[in-house]
């Protein structure tokens, strides 16, 4: 017999609803109680869970991150909470929240182990951008209703989990950016509801499975970067029709595309680039209609580009740069109405560039640089003023620049040298307001410099002017004086006349040449207030007069080179003052008088002063006139030193005695601790007197310019690696900086960089505390337990790059740097002989042939021109730490601009006799 709730007695129906709500609250409870447990649990709790109050249980679900529904928590989000700890001790909490729907622990700094089981409610889990461990071998039976897994970007490591592929509603898995290896489970092909996969940046190997071409409902699929595949591309991929975005990427595939890819209708972006795939473009993928990005750069492509691409109406960026395809460049190109991008340099295109490009008001990077191409440049490239970067560089274009390229206010990056162009440069091109870099280089362009028509619109943006090795000629125009963001103004190998304006010294460059002109009068003693100057060529000109002291108010300046000009009167002893001046240059002119022999001046050459016969010194086996006088002061003068001398000896002896004694005294464990700080990065369970306990000379494992290396084994059993650094102490100079530096290495996760555990120090030394890896020496790595590193630098901020670039030409030639060469010379010394102009074929002479087999030439010669901006002889022009993970981290996405600048470092050849005989001389265009 049913009771109706209008007939249920009233204390019955109170009494079912006190045990309703009873039984709410008790659970609600039990889901306040986990949390609570959760939040001691962090090492920090961040302030925004300060509203979890253990003090009142009822207000669980008005919490920062709280949902819930029907009086029991279903959603926990915890994203971005600048949250510390590990999660494993408290796993187990998450059981008690049976009901949770949702879980995101994102974006926090979350280490350890985490198991998420028994949630079956659970939909969505997101454990990414932590610092995770272990594996991800879970029972996912137990989480049958999950449909989006994203754990990207945390440090996972083993097989992928295979439990994943009993997950039947998965739509969205992320295992990207972790440390996962072995193969790609075949299984992944049953997740059939799977819209969204991602195992790229992992280190897996094998095949990619066919299977996946069964995961029909795919949108997105990333497997690259990282990833080293065996084979292609499966041609079951063409199976996947509701494919949106497709990017295999940087991971060494090899073999042709497959043209069952020309299937996939709904493809949006295909980007394949930096692999090793072979054969022609398939022409089938003319019928990806709707495709907006193609990148199939960085490959081994030959053949033409497929006339069936016409029908890629909707293309926005189409990349194939650094392949071997030949032919002309496609006329439909042109026709593309929503083309942004097209970047086909270092090819073998030929032909003339379409007449129509840029015609469509949409283009804004166009780089066919490095091809056969031949022909005018075309007039409507800018036509809606949307162009931002032009290289043309490397080709064999003739004719004039198009005059309306002077009025595309949109330029930002302009590359057209060593090409054949001729006439002027049109007027107002170097006064774009946005422009950064224009080189017009190595061209037989004529004409004079305009002065800017409108002064109030000079831009402050320009930071390489580069004209050099043209026909130019004139006065140089005042307006360059208001460049304020100038770098580098290049103008060398020209016709130039004239003064050189006294409004120069405005400028803030780092590097002046105008070499090769005809300059006349004398050097502005303005030229003292470009304090940045670090590289100073006015060599092959008409100046004249004293060589201004104010020189030495530049007091960076690493190169001067006055050579071939008709300067007079004596050098300014005041030069020698510039501690930075390592290569100086005053030949063939008319200086005269006594050499100076003070500071920098004794450690140059006497071809550095060669062609002045009136210049006498000793260093040019023409001592100066002495009269007798002179000759008692110069005796005097001999018998002070002499006992000066001798008392600087035993002045040293005793220095040297103390030195001795301080050392045995250290090495007997004689500092105190109290001397030494230590700055740890990691929690450690050893003190500085530890680790002074291991620095014994039995301990030793390596040596070097830099400093010596021990083995050491702390009491709980921790094995480490000191680096006792020579020339650093922490009263140094650069103590500022080089500290931060070292709490920037500190911070440093990576999977290829040695963990720094602490950094300890007292006044005289600095000490780094590494863990200690047992897989031996670069040196080792390289050529095997033969031979030692025998280069000995001075430690600063860029002795490591020098390192650095003797590293990479070990591995770039397979040489050792010592032993090899003959007596007295080393591997730097041998390769800048070997390839002495940097010309393609000298230096593939000297690459390892087993390095060819596996790595593009191109590539090779990139490298080895990064090695050479390393070991420059001049400090100042070696690129910074961070400029060379640039030019090696983003090679594969740039132009080939960085190789042609750097080429030039070595030979760059005028283009007839006449410039020769006019003395101009190559220009050191170093970096970009």
């Amino acid at each position: 017999m049913k009771i109706s709730q209008e007939n249920m007695p009233p204390f019955v129906f109170l009494a079912l609803l006190f045990l309703v709500v009873t039984a709410s609250a008790s659970t609600l409870i039990t889901d306040f109680h986990a949390l609570i447990e959760l939040k001691n649990g962090f090492e920090s709790p961040s302030p925004v869970l300060s509203t979890w109050n253990s003090s009142n249980p009822t207000s669980v679900c008005s919490w920062a991150g709280i949902k819930c529904l029907k009086g029991r928590v279903v959603s926990l989000d915890l994203t971005d909470m600048n949250l510390y700890g590990s999660v494993s001790p408290v796993s187990s909490v998450f059981l008690s929240l049976d009901k949770l729907t949702d879980l995101s622990l994102a974006g926090n700094n979350f280490t350890g182990e985490i198991k998420i089981e028994n949630l079956s409610s659970l939909r969505s889990l997101n454990i990414s951008n932590n610092a995770f461990d272990g594996g991800l071998d879970w029972n996912y039976s137990s989480l049958k209703n999950l449909e989006v897994f994203d754990a990207y970007n945390n440090n996972f490591t083993d097989s992928l989990p295979l439990g994943i592929s009993s997950l039947e509603k998965l739509r969205y898995l992320d295992l990207g950016g972790n440390y996962f290896f072995g193969k790609i489970p075949e299984s992944y092909g049953n997740l059939v509801s799977l819209e969204y996969l991602s195992l790229a940046g992992n280190d897996l190997q094998g095949k990619i499975p066919g299977e996946l071409g069964n995961l029909t409902n795919l949108r997105e699929i990333y497997l690259g970067y990282y990833n080293v595949f065996e084979g292609g591309i499966p041609k079951e991929f063409g199976k996947l029709v509701n494919l949106f975005h497709m990017d295999i990427s940087k991971c060494e595939l090899d073999g042709p595309i497959p043209r069952e890819l020309g299937n996939l209708n709904s493809l949006d972006t295909l980007f394949l680039h930096t692999n090793l795939l072979s054969g022609s473009i398939p022409k089938e993928l003319g019928n990806l209609t709707g495709l907006v990005n193609l990148d199939l750069s960085i490959n081994a492509l030959t053949g033409e580009v497929p006339n069936e691409l016409v029908n890629l109406q909707q293309l926005r960026l189409v990349n194939l740069f650094m392949n071997r395809l030949h032919g002309s460049i496609p006329d439909f190109f042109a026709a593309f109405p929503k083309l942004e991008t097209l970047q086909l340099w270092m090819n073998n295109f030929t032909g003339t560039i379409p007449e129509n490009l840029g015609g469509n008001g949409n283009l804004q990077t166009l780089d066919l640089s490095t091809n056969k191409l031949t022909g005018t440049i075309p007039p409507n490239l800018c036509a809606s003023n949307q162009l931002r970067i032009l290289i043309l560089l490397k080709n064999f274009l003739f004719g004039s620049i198009p005059e309306g390229l002077g009025k595309c206010f949109s330029l930002v990056r302009v590359r057209l040298g060593q090409n054949f162009l001729n006439g002027s440069i049109p007027d107002g091109f170097i006064y774009l307001p946005q422009l950064n870099l224009l080189e017009l280089q190595d061209n037989y362009l004529s004409g004079n410099l305009s002065e800017n028509g409108n002064s109030a619109s000079v831009p402050a943006k320009l930071s390489e002017l580069n004209l050099s090795n043209n026909f130019l000629s004139g006065s140089l125009p005042f307006s360059l004086s208001n460049f304020s963001s100038l770098q580098n103004l290049l103008l060398g190998g020209n016709q130039f006349s004239g003064p050189i304006p006294p409004s120069i010294g405005q400028l803030q460059v780092l590097k002046l040449d105008l070499s090769g002109n005809s300059l006349s009068s004398e050097i502005p003693v303005e030229i003292g207030n470009c304090f940045h100057l670090t590289y100073l060529d006015l060599s092959s000109n008409n100046l004249s007069g004293p060589i201004p002291p104010e020189i030495s108010n530049i007091r960076i300046l690493n190169y001067l080179n006055l050579s071939r000009n008709h300067f007079t009167n004596t050098i300014p002893k005041s030069i020698g003052s510039i501690k930075s001046l390592t290569i100086a240059d005053f030949s063939f002119n008319d200086l005269s008088g006594d050499l100076p022999e003070s500071g920098q001046f004794a450690f140059f050459n006497a071809s550095s002063f060669a062609g002045n016969p009136l210049l006498c010194g000793s260093l040019l086996n023409n001592p100066c006139n002495v009269t007798a006088t002179t000759r008692t002061q110069k005796k005097a003068s001999e018998e002070f030193k002499l006992v000066f001398a001798l008392g600087l000896l035993i002045c040293s002896l005793v220095f040297a005695a103390a030195a001795i004694i301080k050392a045995k005294t250290f090495k007997k464990g004689g500092s105190s601790s109290s001397s030494w700080k230590m700055t740890a990065f990691r929690k450690l369970e050893f003190t500085v007197l530890d680790v002074l306990e291991c620095m014994k000379d039995g301990n030793v494992i390596g040596r070097g310019g830099a400093g010596v290396v021990y083995h050491g084994k702390m009491p709980n059993g921790t094995e480490i690696a000191v680096k006792k650094l020579l020339g650093f102490g922490r009263s140094h100079s650069h103590d500022h900086g080089f500290r931060a530096e070292i709490r920037t290495l500190g911070n440093i996760r990576h999977r290829n960089i040695v963990r720094l555990l602490a950094f300890c120090s007292n006044k005289e030394t600095n000490l780094l505390v590494y863990e200690y890896m047992r897989n031996g020496s670069l040196g080792e790595a390289l050529h095997g337990k033969k031979g030692k590193y025998a280069y000995t630098l001075r430690v600063d901020e860029k002795s490591d790059v020098y390192s650095f670039g003797v590293v990479l030409l070990e591995l770039i030639t397979g040489r050792r740097p010592v032993g090899e060469f003959g007596e007295g010379v080393d591997i730097v010394q041998w390769t800048k002989k070997a390839t002495n102009c940097g010309r393609r074929e000298e230096v593939i002479r000297v690459v390892d042939p087993r390095l060819l087999t596996t790595v593009p030439q191109d590539e090779a010669m990139h490298l080895f021109f990064i090695a050479m901006l390393c070991i420059q002889d001049n400090s100042v022009e070696r690129p910074t730490m961070r400029e060379v993970v640039q030019m090696l981290s983003e090679f594969p996405r740039l132009s080939p601009e960085t190789q042609s600048s750097s080429s030039a470092v070595f030979c760059q050849k005028s283009k007839n006799i006449e410039k020769e005989k006019n003395g101009s001389k190559p220009r050191s265009d170093l970096l970009v």
